[in-house]
């Protein structure tokens, strides 16, 4: 079990479980993490954010803090999920013109584990930038769960019906493995 004081960023993107992201913060807490959830402005659509509050004892975030606003904890360990298509190409090419993207382009510079869960139908999945942007993670120390016995892609048009078979449980079990 991971020590009680260590805090995990859940970053999660406009996709469609995204709404379901309170599973995989039950999941984080029962391993002894404090969970701070950072939306992507458009996943703000998606999530119940005083729901989300009242789970994790912590505002949502989704904007950098105001000069003199009080500082976050710092993370111990990062998980993307869902993470959408331009989400990870955007991480792989150093864009920051989020929140969430400017503390994943530090991550790995930083040591600290990020662990990704992709979000894509085989369309996006099977686009080369794609596979760019998951070889470039990959080779940085990002750990992206795609591929078989992890994400697999659904099919074009079939997402919705993906949204109750999505593996939150990979991205907290990769957690364990990290160290």
């Amino acid at each position: 079990m991971t020590q009680p004081d260590k805090v995990l960023y859940v970053i999660v993107c406009a996709a469609g479980p995204a709404g379901d992201v309170g599973r995989l913060v039950t999941m984080a807490q029962d391993e002894g993490w404090t969970v701070q959830i950072v939306a992507t402005p458009p996943a703000l659509d998606f999530i119940d954010v005083a729901a989300l509050e009242q789970q994790t004892g912590r505002p949502v975030r989704s904007r950098y803090r105001k000069p003199g606003d009080p500082k976050p904890p710092r993370a111990d360990a990062f998980i993307v999920a869902p993470a959408t298509f331009n989400t990870i190409n955007k991480v792989a090419l150093g864009i920051t013109d989020t929140y969430a993207l400017g503390l994943l382009a530090e991550a790995p510079g930083l040591g600290i584990p990020v662990v990704v869960l992709p979000f894509v139908n085989s369309a996006l999945a099977g686009r080369e930038p794609f596979h760019r942007s998951v070889e470039t993670l990959r080779a940085e120390g990002v750990r992206v769960l795609l591929g078989p016995g992890e994400f697999e892609p659904h099919a074009l048009d079939s997402g919705a019906d993906a949204f109750q078979s999505y593996p939150w449980h990979l991205a907290v079990s990769e957690l364990g493995k990290l160290g």
